[in-house]
């Protein structure tokens, strides 16, 4: 088995396996590179999933601009035990999601938001996400640890997003959980 990069960061997607969180990055820069006057929404969320004896945290990562396509990846975390309380784990899966929104750093988004700067005023944007997979109508579980994890995204200065609009936790990420 190959050693992991310093930054213990690995991710994957279809094509690619393995990735640090440079590599990563750097593919979203291409990605956007591509049609700098583009609208990009740059998002991240984690789901998890229960198992017999362990679970699974899956966090995506996904550029999309929007009506033109998307590139994403994922990273798995394996806790080797059945996580069954409920804060515990929507705790977790937001740490888990800030863990790699902090790697975003200034610096980081800074480039990014460069890349669509000279576009601007023809209507290019780019704008951060957090996906939390959590829910505010009252028979939604989840319910009452809205404001607890919205406020913690909204500290990273990243938009929050709950559902139906989480779709980075709640369909893609959930996706790799099972």
């Amino acid at each position: 088995m190959k050693t992991p990069r310093p930054d213990g960061h690995l991710f994957k997607n279809l094509q690619e396996r393995r990735m640090s969180f440079e590599h990563v990055f750097m593919r979203i820069k291409e990605f956007m590179n591509a049609d700098p006057g583009g609208n990009f929404r740059l998002m991240v969320g984690t789901d998890s999933q229960v198992h017999k004896r362990h679970t699974v945290f899956i966090t995506g990562i996904v550029i999309q601009n929007k009506g033109k396509g998307v590139w994403a990846c994922i990273k798995k975390v394996i806790i080797p035990r059945k996580m069954t309380q409920l804060h515990e784990r929507i705790s977790l899966e937001l740490s888990l999601t800030e863990e790699i929104v902090a790697l975003f750093t200034e610096e980081k988004k800074n480039e990014l938001i460069e890349i669509v700067l000279p576009y601007v005023y023809k209507g290019a944007t780019f704008s951060m996400e957090g996906h939390i997979d959590i829910g505010a109508e009252k028979r939604n579980k989840t319910s009452e640890f809205v404001k607890e994890m919205v406020t913690r995204m909204e500290s990273m200065g990243v938009e929050p997003k709950i559902k139906p609009n989480a779709f980075v936790a709640s369909s893609y990420a959930n996706r790799y959980t099972k």
